[in-house]
């Protein structure tokens, strides 16, 4: 009868009239196993009423909506799905799915579809293989692209990012307590230190909000007294002449897994579902790696899970023990340039090729390109000048009293990028940055040298450093100490180079191009003689040249009248 009554024409609600018919003759046809619930009416002279689960079926939008009732059983939901099924093919007819889910079972792999802002997020079913979670990637993005989704987006500048959702990875067993980390706590031991000792793991596959008030911070990041403690963690992991029960593998590191803050879920490697002794949500036997963002390609997602279980498989067979590094200002100040990025990674995968489990190196070095990408090159001669983006973290400021409440801000004012110069004489060749000597050091690839430039990008009103101005736009010379004249000059502009700002994010990759291409500009060079004013690194951070420190930066420019 409701479905006669919000029908619109004869025919659709004969349609809907069919598979009302046909699912009750289904029902009807094998006896109910739900028992009745009898209710006694206070004050009423009814002396019961039966209540039982319901089918409910209503057009809307365009489409019928089945409502499925709560089931007791996985097979009444599989056998009611394909009842429906079957029916909407007969019929041609569009349904929507919507009520109760089945009840959990193992022999039901489940896909999590949870909206948040800007994107959806998918949370895949657990998999047993490398090729099995392929193909479940593949199938997502598949239907994505029909439903009119993608996972890459454009920031104003041009450069692409990720979707802005994580891609974590989460490792575990069948069931809690067969977990390999709760059997072997060596095994979660050696991907600490692993990680540990390679920072090109922790930053080439994040987000751009690195740091330690990140997402996933690094164990050495703003914490440097838990290393002391983590060691003592760590030896007790590895002695494997003593039982360790699932409690301890789990109490060992869930105190020094954490941020700043002491919250287990934001670290580079979280372990709050793994045997957390207080909660029963918390005894789930797995851990999640955090410090990955959701790539622009299906084939580096595989990439990404390929490369950790290629780690896990080497640490079973042989742990990995040894001292954690003292990376200190190290850390940030080299291992967020692309170069020495990729050469940490390279070290990463040569270690997997000694143990049997080698990766092709191109399959990564899309990753490179992604987060640090090329902004332009310029050629003087036989020496060539190459300028990447590099990695700058976001630092979370103090309080502040708004109108809404308490909020802390994020300073992004700064930006970081990497100089490489190629083919150059150390003792003759060198490049200008705003009219300062940048230091550079070797690469490890023979005739190039890079080095990297901090600078202020823009003044937002919310920032370090309120009396520092601008240094945009940055200008690169490659400069003959010889013969003291330029060889050839070129500019890194932080958005247009006509000083005007962009309005929204580029809708599609060929105006994105555009507006990276126009960032990049040719540069008069600087007229003879060219005299080069020093600037010496910093003892503290040798590997980058904070233009801070120069006092060379402009205010920036006054707002338009009105």
């Amino acid at each position: 009868r409701r479905a006669a009554t919000l029908g619109h024409d004869a025919m659709r609600r004969e349609q809907m009239t069919t598979l009302l018919q046909r699912m009750i003759r289904a029902r009807s046809s094998k006896p109910s196993t739900t028992p009745n619930v009898v209710l006694q009416a206070q004050g009423s002279d009814v002396a019961g009423a039966a209540i039982g689960t319901a089918l409910c079926v209503q057009e809307r939008d365009g489409a019928v909506c089945v409502f499925f009732p709560p089931l007791e059983t996985a097979d009444d939901f599989l056998a009611l799905l394909q009842l429906v099924d079957e029916t909407a093919q007969q019929l041609s007819m569009s349904v929507a799915l919507e009520g109760y889910p089945p009840v959990s079972t193992p022999d039901l792999k489940r896909f999590c579809v949870t909206p948040d802002p800007g994107v959806l997020e998918v949370a895949l079913p657990p998999v047993t293989s490398v090729r099995e979670h392929a193909a479940l990637v593949e199938t997502v993005f598949d239907v994505a692209l029909h439903a009119g989704l993608h996972s890459e987006k454009y920031l104003l500048d041009g450069r692409m990012a990720g979707s802005g959702g994580g891609n974590h990875i989460t490792f575990g067993g069948p069931q809690p307590l067969h977990s390999p980390f709760l059997q072997r706590p060596d095994l979660l031991a050696s991907l600490l230190t692993f990680l540990q000792h390679h920072p090109s793991l922790s930053y080439m596959f994040s987000g751009l909000f690195v740091g330690p008030t990140s997402e996933a911070p690094r164990l050495d990041e703003a914490r440097h007294d838990a290393l002391y403690e983590m060691e003592i963690a760590l030896e007790r992991a590895h002695d494997r002449t003593q039982p360790t029960p699932p409690w301890l593998t789990d109490m060992l590191f869930r105190h020094l897994l954490v941020d700043v803050a002491g919250n287990t879920h934001r670290a580079e490697v979280s372990i709050d579902k793994l045997f957390d002794p207080g909660t029963p949500y918390g005894r789930q036997g797995i851990i999640e790696l955090r410090a990955f963002e959701m790539p622009a390609h299906p084939r580096m997602i595989t990439a990404q899970a390929l490369l950790v279980r290629s780690l896990l498989a080497s640490f079973a067979e042989q742990p990995y023990k040894a001292p954690l590094v003292r990376w200190g200002q190290m850390l940030h100040d080299r291992y967020l340039l692309p170069t020495h990025i990729w050469r940490d990674f390279e070290d990463v995968l040569q270690f997997l090729d000694d143990r049997g489990f080698a990766l092709p190196a191109e399959a990564y070095q899309p990753f490179i390109d992604l987060r640090c990408p090329v902004v332009g090159s310029l050629d003087a001669g036989d020496l060539t000048l190459e300028v990447r983006n590099a990695i700058e973290p976001w630092m979370v400021l103090g309080e502040e009293s708004t109108a809404s409440g308490t909020s802390r801000y994020v300073d992004s004012s700064m930006e970081r990028i990497e100089v490489r110069l190629q083919g150059g004489i150390p003792e003759r060749h060198a490049v200008l940055v705003n009219g300062h000597q940048l230091p550079l050091r070797a690469s490890g690839t023979a005739g190039e040298r890079v080095g990297g430039v901090r600078f202020r990008a823009w003044a937002p009103p919310h920032s370090l450093h309120a009396h520092l101005g601008i240094h945009h736009p940055i200008t690169l010379d490659i400069i003959d100490t010889w013969a003291k004249r330029s060889l050839g000059a070129c500019a890194y502009h932080v958005w247009h180079p006509e000083g005007r700002s962009f309005d929204s994010p580029p809708l599609t990759r060929f105006e994105a191009s555009a507006r990276r291409a126009q960032r990049f500009t040719r540069a008069e060079p600087l007229r003879a003689p060219v005299l080069p004013r020093q600037a010496r690194a910093h003892d503290d951070v040798p590997y980058t040249l904070d233009l801070r420190r120069l006092n060379i930066d402009r205010p920036p420019p006054p707002p338009d009248a009105e």
